[in-house]
């Protein structure tokens, strides 16, 4: 098939070509994420002009992204081709986004959550050895501030915090391989809240071990940052996981 399936709306017209190009990339992104668009599907060019409604050249910048994050490939003969998802720049933002949105997000979630399992216990002990006096004092009253929007029941507010609280862990760390991952982080905490793989108000437990990290860092004290970041991680997948069935029941109840 050509292009995306009606399930994939097409773009509108808009006055700057740099928004159309933005919602062309989104819709193809997030068709081929989804699946609509299979590995080895071919695009055309001209069908793809007519079904968004803009110019060659937009679409041929649109290929140009989609290709830098390994998304397709030119052929001799074939033309422009979908690649299968071993060839996709998945730590690009962008990419976690689309496949976020896609029916693979809980897939999406859990890798991205092994990912930080493995990073941040290791960031937190970093920290701990090398952070700042200021800084951790910062950490600290991060921390404070997670557990009274948490208690309060402010889903934004926490969400921002929580976000800014694992970002400062991985600068903190002094690594700049990790200090990368810092959007990446941001995305996948999006991405649960946005589609509701997140409870509504933080376990009291979740709140703790995020002061514990913090604590752990100021005192200097690696191992016990280390531990507590690993239970956070553990903690995630258990709410993930009760979240995700929880779905599934509503959605195969027959009643």
């Amino acid at each position: 098939m050509i292009v995306p399936s009606s399930g994939v709306a097409p773009a509108q017209a808009a006055p700057v070509e740099a928004g159309l190009h933005g919602r062309v990339l989104d819709y193809l992104g997030t068709a081929i994420c989804g699946g609509e668009l299979a590995a080895g599907a071919v695009l055309n060019i001209d069908e793809l002009v007519d079904r968004y409604a803009v110019s060659r050249s937009v679409i041929r910048e649109v290929l140009r992204v989609l290709a830098s994050m390994g998304f397709i490939e030119t052929r001799r003969r074939v033309g422009v081709m979908i690649r299968s998802a071993e060839h996709w720049n998945v730590f690009d933002p962008q990419v976690i986004r689309w496949r976020l949105a896609s029916a693979g997000r809980i897939a999406q979630i859990r890798s991205i959550t092994e990912l930080r399992t493995a990073i941040e216990p290791h960031a937190a002990w970093l920290a701990a050895q090398r952070v700042g006096h200021d800084d951790a004092s910062e950490l600290v009253g991060l921390a404070a501030k997670m557990w009274a929007a948490g208690k309060a029941g402010d889903e934004e507010r926490f969400l921002r915090l929580d976000i800014e609280f694992h970002q400062r862990v991985l600068r903190a760390s002094g690594n700049e391989m990790f200090v990368k991952l810092q959007d990446l982080v941001a995305e996948v905490l999006i991405g649960r809240h946005h589609h509701h793989l997140m409870p509504h108000h933080p376990h009291e437990q979740a709140l703790q071990l995020h002061a514990e990290v913090a604590q752990g860092i100021q005192r200097h004290d690696g191992d016990s940052a280390r531990r507590a970041m690993v239970q956070i991680m553990e903690h995630a997948f258990e709410e993930m996981s009760s979240i995700w069935e929880q779905t599934l029941h509503v959605e195969t109840d027959p009643a």
